[in-house]
């Protein structure tokens, strides 16, 4: 998940892997893979930063699994 600001200002999590598309127009707009669109304070090169951070956790977060199921 990544932490997003809403137009409210309000912080929310959305799952990166919902994401279909990202657009500024000049407001962000996120598309979601079942074509809802969220409007966000964030710009897309932060978001895509996000994502990849996300992602780099998720990648870590196995190879750890990985070894200590080795260990065993």
């Amino acid at each position: 998940m990544i932490e997003l600001v809403g137009l409210n200002g309000k912080t929310f999590f959305l799952n990166a892997d919902l994401i279909f598309k990202i657009e500024e127009t000049p407001d962000t707009i996120i598309t979601l893979v079942d074509d809802r669109n969220i409007i966000v304070r964030n710009k897309a090169v932060e978001i895509k930063k996000l994502i990849i951070e996300y992602r780099r956790e998720i990648l870590a977060d196995s190879q750890n699994l990985d070894s200590i199921n080795k260990e065993r």
